[in-house]
């Protein structure tokens, strides 16, 4: 598996795979050409369909600019390797075009057709969660202390920015209200759930501070703020919400937070290396459900879980999100998908506590699981993997009605 840095990326939302994707690439393909007047983008398949609502092309912009820039949008095509790809070309009179095909395979990460097929830089030797767990058996070792084994001192560093930027986004979420970009009319929920907190007590409290959390986080990436790839933008409410709860209910130390950092990126990892966290590759599941295994796997850390609880915690988190299509109205990152980072961010805070309670035993694996999911996702049509055609996004904003 790869270093968990590139599971947690900084950038801004609303779309790690159809924005700070091709934020990248339009950088990396505007210092090959400098002095270029005119480009042209060729968008396919869910990258085209879904762009426009995930402000796809404001983030090319962004980057390409002050230079002309032509888009087209091919929704009816499908590359083969990844179905969000785009074509970057120099359209100058008297330049080469220098055609250039690039993937955003999910969670900011983009390969090319001449890096496609390399193989990644593999840092750990363990490639799935029964080679985690029977390290511990070997070692004695548990999930926190593999990850800052393998990835050294500097992860450290990297989990506590990490950190920050999510503790950002929570309070700048909370303070902030009114409309949410895009034309649904949709407007911020998250100081109004954390305002009726205040007033509650014992469990209601904490589960209406956990819908404010993950809110405040899921707003701000609809509002093309700063997150954190957890694993994906459009799931990036999930475990900040858990691990801020979680450091109230448990004073955990900032110190214990990066732990579970460290842990949920592991059990991130693990679903990236052995299926996909792409919404557009396996649908919703891959994304949110991944989400909820990671913060789910957190939290029972944090509680004083087991290593056998952790993975089992995990795992509920992941099997119940199992078939979860990716289908957002306009291609906003808004609706099904900021109410969706709630309720995981519950589900995951429930599955901890289920597996805290137990004595670890399963029936079936995390391993399985994630095995099952991939499937799921291949098996799923096209039409509910992100291109907003099917399941709730067939309806569209005609059809939309708010109660």
């Amino acid at each position: 598996m790869e270093s968990i840095k590139s599971l947690y990326r900084i950038g801004r939302g609303p779309s790690s795979s159809h924005t700070m994707g091709p934020d990248r690439a339009a950088s990396l393909y505007r210092s090959r050409h400098e002095e270029a007047l005119m480009f042209k983008v060729t968008l396919f398949g869910s990258m085209a369909a879904t762009g426009r609502g995930h402000q796809t092309d404001v983030a090319i912009l962004n980057e390409l600019g002050p230079a002309e820039v032509e888009f087209i949008w091919r929704p009816e095509i499908e590359l083969d390797y990844h179905p969000n790809a785009l074509k970057f070309e120099v359209s100058d009179p008297e330049s080469d075009a220098d055609p250039w095909v690039v993937y955003s395979i999910g969670g900011g990460q983009i390969v090319d057709d001449e890096n496609r097929d390399r193989k990644p830089h593999f840092i750990y030797s363990q490639n799935n969660m029964q080679d985690v767990l029977d390290f511990y058996k070997d070692t004695g070792k548990v999930f926190w202390e593999l990850v800052f084994e393998t990835e050294g001192e500097a992860i450290k560093d990297h989990l506590k920015e990490v950190w920050q930027v999510m503790q950002k986004a929570i309070s700048s979420g909370l303070s902030s209200e009114g409309l949410i970009p895009g034309g649904m009319k949709l407007q911020r929920k998250s100081a109004s759930y954390f305002a009726k907190s205040k007033s509650l007590s014992g469990h209601a409290k904490t589960m209406s501070k956990i819908f404010a959390y993950a809110l405040a986080v899921s707003e701000e990436n609809a509002c093309c703020g700063e997150v954190v790839t957890a694993p994906t933008c459009g799931s990036c409410g999930v475990l900040p919400a858990i691990l801020k709860i979680a450091q109230e209910h448990f004073q955990a130390s900032d110190d214990a937070i990066i732990r579970a950092l460290a842990t949920a990126g592991l059990v991130g990892n693990i679903v990236k290396h052995n299926a996909s966290i792409s919404g557009a590759e396996v649908g919703c599941q891959g994304e949110v459900g991944t989400a909820c295994a990671m913060a789910a796997a957190a939290a029972a850390q944090i509680a004083g879980g087991s290593p056998a609880q952790i993975e089992y915690a995990a795992e509920m988190g992941l099997e119940h999100h199992l078939g979860l299509t990716c289908d957002p109205i306009n291609g906003l990152v808004q609706i099904p998908c900021i109410e969706r980072n709630v309720h995981a961010a519950s589900r995951a805070f429930d599955s901890a506590r289920y597996a805290i309670w137990s004595d670890g035993k399963h029936f079936i694996s995390f391993d399985v699981v994630t095995q099952v999911m991939k499937k799921t996702g291949q098996d799923m049509p096209s039409l509910y993997r992100e291109t907003a055609k099917g399941g709730l996004a067939a309806f569209g904003d005609s059809d939309f009605v708010e109660n």
